[in-house]
């Protein structure tokens, strides 16, 4: 943003750091009857101060609990400010439903996103966060968008994004697929059949006020991928449970500070297992290394804001790769995570791929103390 409505921006930040929903909600309404446009202040004021409470997160800077205090009041301030400028004619555009993947929690961007569309006249279904693929399916035979907006935020969400994408299509419904969860690129989005991607709000905006252009047909693919025949996608998942079991007894066996864990500690260890195995997953189903790569070296940042070294994350990979030894895909891409974890920074960079504190995204849930 320019002018009055930038050099609002820490001052935003700071009230919805502090919990003043009433002063973040004057702020944002006094700027709007100041002639700041809504959808500059929804993208130029609340969506960047969402980022930086993700990097405030990840950096242990601010608890879970001041992260989702500042979120919900950060909806307020969306709810308050799309009401104060909803004004004029009924929307004449057409028809978007606009949802978040099965499984996706992260509600605020989706949100965002659909009252940009309303402020440029379109009719807006917000069905919002973790929408199941039958009952989106159902909305659409009921509603008839002219398209769906889904959202994913975390990658590991994508199989089932990838289920609602073919749903939509086979209804007749075009997809527009974003969130940082489809790729930086959108290359996910590509892989899984969306018609289209967009890396942001306005972007998607644009996109479907010039017609919802689609992917050129050589990147669009013709069936799933094929990469799922050899069976590890199906066969951790199926397991995941059995293997994080077994990972953990053997970080405890072979990493002596894991020895010395309370059960709390073991907990939140497990936990972090889960995620590792989850976004290995999500990365054996679209078969691409950097997807997993890049979630060890933001897992080492936030570790490391925790006082948790590198090297437990890399013992942690290490018995992935022994209890997965018969999974070559799935051990190539945690040789890969583990030679970059070796490259992690002991004096506060990031690994290549962590992706930067720009991409740091809010917290998952089971994130809040990593011990791995």
């Amino acid at each position: 943003m320019t002018g009055t409505a930038a050099g609002a921006a820490d001052r935003y930040l700071a009230l919805i750091g502090g919990g003043d929903e009433y002063a973040a909600v004057d702020l944002a309404l006094e700027l709007l009857d100041g002639g700041v446009p809504a959808e500059e202040l929804l993208l130029g004021l609340v969506a960047p101060a969402q980022r930086r409470v993700g990097e405030l997160w990840a950096a242990d800077a601010w608890s879970v609990a001041r992260e989702h205090a500042a979120t919900a009041i950060s909806e307020r301030v969306v709810a308050a400010v799309a009401a104060r400028a909803r004004s004029g004619p009924r929307p004449a555009r057409g028809r978007i439903t606009v949802a978040c993947a099965d499984g996706e929690y992260h509600a605020l961007p989706t949100r965002l996103l659909a009252e940009v569309l309303r402020l440029r006249g379109w009719h807006v279904d917000f069905l919002g966060a973790s929408v199941p693929g039958p009952h989106l399916i159902t909305h659409l035979h009921q509603a008839g968008p002219d398209a769906v907006a889904l959202s994913c935020t975390l990658p590991t969400r994508l199989p089932r994004a990838h289920a609602t994408i073919t749903a939509c299509r086979a209804a007749g419904v075009p997809v527009l697929a974003g969130g940082r969860g489809f790729g930086a690129d959108g290359r996910f989005a590509r892989l899984l059949g969306a018609d289209a991607w967009a890396p942001a709000a306005d972007a998607a905006a644009d996109l479907l006020d010039r017609g919802l252009p689609a992917f050129p047909p050589e990147v669009s693919p013709a069936g799933g991928p094929a990469h799922l025949a050899d069976g590890e996608y199906t066969q951790l998942v199926r397991r995941r449970g059995e293997v994080v079991g077994a990972v953990l007894r053997a970080l405890v066996a072979a990493h002596a500070p894991a020895a010395s864990y309370s059960a709390r500690q073991l907990e939140s260890t497990a936990e972090d297992l889960a995620h590792l195995a989850d976004f290995l997953a999500a990365a054996l189903y679209v078969d691409d290394a950097s997807l997993f790569t890049e979630f060890v070296g933001w897992t080492a940042g936030v570790l490391r804001a925790r006082g948790v070294p590198a090297a437990s994350l890399a013992a942690g990979l290490a018995a992935f790769g022994r209890e997965l030894r018969d999974f070559p895909r799935a051990g190539r891409m945690l040789a890969e995570a583990a030679a970059a974890c070796q490259m992690f920074d002991p004096s506060g960079g990031t690994s290549p791929g962590s992706g930067g504190a720009g991409t740091v995204p809010s917290p998952a849930p089971g994130q809040a103390r990593p011990r791995v």
